[in-house]
């Protein structure tokens, strides 16, 4: 196996990369040499260099390791920028070539895609969706085989919230619009929730949830922030990830989503597509045709719960699985 060089960026030198200046901060987990951080791809050989981003979650994270540590067996000389931001940021990142690869989830990026374009595309199928983003994504992008693993952003109650209106598992968002008979109700997720379909737009135009019910709290992406106000009944229901599994530790509910607002999310890489040779697009296509749910959800308890490194959790599933 090729040693992997890598360089990790955290959250905090974001701003920096969104100027175009140098990060600081930088540290290499292997003791190799780093590459220049605000150049593209390496081109068609392996042996190139490959930038990994990821939005600012702790399963993006784990799976910009998953990618990039893959393609360093091939030969790939990969850096790392990691919990830069949401999709807002990454995906003009990865325009200009700043970043050259990230993780994404086909049905968000098409939700996203759509705003862009201003329209709405069915998400009816796997094969639907994936077909609906290549005629949208940016000249230059491309998106690779999808895996089995799906990760939804979802409607969870808290557990007081879930007792108050007699919900249990199984129950609808419709059920929970029907219980709040026009009541106000708080929810906590990131800034972006209030704006997309996938989010307040679509509890109100789907299931009839008005805005001016709604008391929101800005926290983060199905992360910590959101988990522990859920979790301490700080709010009534948050965006949480279908993987999470502070879900079934802390007794929260999972609302049904009949009216599939939150669509489809199949994980898969969105690429650079003069960043990778057709051995990186094997080593990419490889792994997603062995990433399914129930693994996901394994790797994330792993990093969320049992605060393992999801790097060193990345290494142990790929070679686990004879990918590096």
């Amino acid at each position: 196996m090729n040693s992997r060089v890598t360089t990790r960026f955290t959250a905090a030198a974001s701003a920096a990369l969104l100027t175009g200046a140098f990060l600081a901060g930088c540290s290499s987990s292997s003791g190799g040499t780093t590459s220049n951080p605000l150049t593209g791809g390496g081109g068609n050989q392996a042996g190139g260099s490959i930038v990994v981003g990821s939005d600012n979650f702790l399963e993006s994270v784990l799976l910009a390791d998953v990618y990039g540590q893959a393609l360093a067996a091939k030969g790939y000389k990969v850096s790392y920028k990691l919990n830069i931001a949401s999709r807002e940021v990454t995906y003009g990142l990865l325009k200009n070539g700043q970043i050259t690869l990230k993780p994404e989830y086909n049905g968000a990026l098409l939700a996203y895609l759509d705003k862009l374009a201003g329209k709405t595309s069915p998400q009816t199928s796997t094969a639907q969706v994936d077909s609906a983003i290549v005629t949208e994504l940016a000249p230059g992008l491309e998106v690779l085989d999808p895996a089995q693993a799906q990760d939804n952003d979802t409607l969870t109650l808290s557990k007081s919230a879930a007792g108050k209106y007699n919900l249990k598992a199984g129950a609808s968002i419709a059920d929970f619009v029907t219980a709040l008979n026009g009541g106000p109700v708080s929810i906590g997720a990131a800034a972006e929730f209030q704006t997309r379909y996938q989010g307040i737009l679509g509890l109100e135009q789907a299931y009839g949830l008005k805005a001016s019910q709604i008391t929101f709290k800005s926290l983060d992406a199905g992360g910590t922030l959101t988990e522990t106000a859920l979790s301490q009944n700080a709010v009534d229901a948050g965006d949480l990830f279908t993987t999470d599994p502070t879900i079934s530790q802390n007794g929260l509910v999972t609302l049904a989503d009949p009216k599939n607002i939150f669509g489809l999310q199949n994980v898969l890489p969105l690429v650079n597509k003069s960043a990778l040779s057709a051995s990186g697009v094997t080593a990419l296509n490889a792994v997603d045709a062995k990433l399914d749910s129930a693994t996901l959800l394994s790797l994330d308890v792993k990093v969320q719960s049992q605060k393992q490194d999801p790097a060193t959790v990345a290494k142990d599933w790929l070679t686990s699985q004879g990918l590096i």
